[in-house]
């Protein structure tokens, strides 16, 4: 993917998480991580309605009276510049900016009371891919490194994979569970015939130039001299596991063509194609869904550019709506017409809404206190929109809900009891969402 760079206000910069070079794999860096993986113990087991996330990520924090939740009767300075439209699901209205979106509405659930305290980038983030509240004496994993730890992943593909970097300090990383379920970087670029080709691979996971598997195998040998070596000195060392079945399962992903067939986008109709839009967004998004198809756990398609402090309507009207229109709307309806939306969820979000008072810069502010998310699919009611904001927008009236709620209620139709405790590698038992509670009125 191209990347951008973007700073909000601030000063974060995008980075990367996760370094995973040829000199890590070749070093048992990737086997490490993947004993890990395979030593994670299993979930308590319930009913499961979904198998896999995909996570549009819109850094910065979309305004949400502006998107999902207009207030066509506020006053003007509060009111947003655009009109409501009505949807496929019965009394459900949002942006006019969202017409695609409003004909598969029928097949999303939209959650207009959500809050949570915590205006600022980095920790918000960290809240909203977390589902717990950040603290200075822990690091909470992602949703994602959860999904990669908990549920088995399919041979010869990454669990985990992230197009782009998540804004916002240490949002999107493994935090306790460790390195091993960090998420896998896409890199490249997706633009098809006439976009400069499709280059995506996950980083790290490629044989350098003029570098074979045969040779890598033979450096596989090498290390397993000294893992026989050192066995006897130290049964815990790195070097000991080079050469077990998780190694082996590092060099499956590099024999695997799953992965390499999922990017390759060339192998999508030209309509589906555009569909989904030509931007690094939407192919991204194409990308995750042929991804989710071969097996990975949880996909995350960041698109940044929502801190909109200045001129907060050209921006959504001109450049973010659109762009989120078009392939959210062919995200959902793709995965339904491909009989994948009952297995898979859809999460829309970003890391808080913005001010209800439209600020001299024709802006709003950060704003947490009110906001809205999107979701489809997986065990998730359709047509549905949760509780209700007061009539400026400012805070919830009706069945609030917290960011560690929408996790537990997602990970229920996951199948994984949201109060399942890890441990983390000093010995402490720790809930998923210690706070969070199943949205019951979220369910199908």
């Amino acid at each position: 993917m191209s990347r951008l760079a973007i700073s909000d206000c601030e000063g974060f910069h995008r980075r990367d998480f996760l370094k995973l070079g040829a000199g890590g794999l070749f070093g048992l860096t990737l086997p490490q991580l993947l004993r890990l993986q395979a030593s994670a113990s299993a979930a308590q087991q319930q009913k499961r309605r979904a198998n896999a996330v995909i996570l549009l990520w819109l850094g910065g924090g979309p305004s949400h009276q502006d998107i999902w939740d207009l207030k066509p009767e506020a006053p003007e300075g509060i009111r947003s510049q655009f009109k409501p439209i009505s949807t496929k699901a019965d009394g459900v209205r949002i942006s006019e900016h969202m017409p695609k979106t409003a004909q598969v509405a029928d097949k999303m659930s939209i959650v207009r009371s959500l809050y949570h305290t915590i205006p600022s980038h980095g920790p918000a983030s960290v809240f909203m891919t977390t589902g717990n509240k950040p603290t200075p004496a822990l690091e909470y994993p992602s949703l994602g490194s959860l999904m990669a730890k908990l549920m088995k992943s399919e041979k010869g593909v990454p669990p985990y994979v992230s197009f782009g970097d998540i804004r916002g300090g240490r949002a999107g990383v493994s935090g306790y569970l460790g390195t091993a379920y960090n998420p896998f970087i896409v890199e490249g670029s997706a633009g098809g015939k006439g976009k400069g080709g499709n280059s995506l691979r996950v980083r790290g996971i490629q044989l350098p130039n003029g570098f074979t598997l045969e040779e890598l195998e033979n450096r596989d040998k090498l290390f397993q001299g000294f893992d026989d070596t050192f066995r006897s000195l130290d049964r815990s060392a790195d070097l000991v596991d080079g050469l077990d079945a998780f190694h082996k399962q590092a060099l499956e992903i590099l024999r695997s063509d799953k992965t390499k067939k999922a990017f390759d986008l060339e192998q999508e109709k030209a309509a589906v194609r555009e569909r989904y839009g030509s931007t690094p967004f939407g192919q991204g998004a194409l990308a995750a869904r042929r991804l989710v198809e071969a097996g990975v756990r949880f996909a995350t398609v960041s698109l940044g550019g929502w801190d909109t402090h200045n001129k907060n309507f050209d921006a959504l009207s001109k450049r973010l709506l659109p762009s989120l229109d078009q392939t959210l709307s062919a995200l959902i309806d793709d995965l339904s017409q491909r009989g994948l939306l009952d297995t898979t969820i859809v999460y829309c979000a970003g890391e808080f809404g913005r001010t209800p008072k439209i600020n001299k810069n024709v802006g709003r502010d950060h704003w947490a206190r009110s906001m809205a998310v999107a979701l489809a699919g997986g065990g998730l009611r359709r047509g549905y929109a949760h509780g209700t904001t007061d009539a400026h927008g400012m805070a919830p009236a009706t069945d609030p809900c917290t960011p560690d709620d929408v996790a537990a209620t997602i990970f229920h139709c996951l199948g994984i009891d949201p109060h399942t405790e890890l441990t983390t590698s000093t010995g402490r038992p720790i809930q998923l969402f210690r706070e969070g509670r199943i949205v019951e009125k979220m369910l199908a």
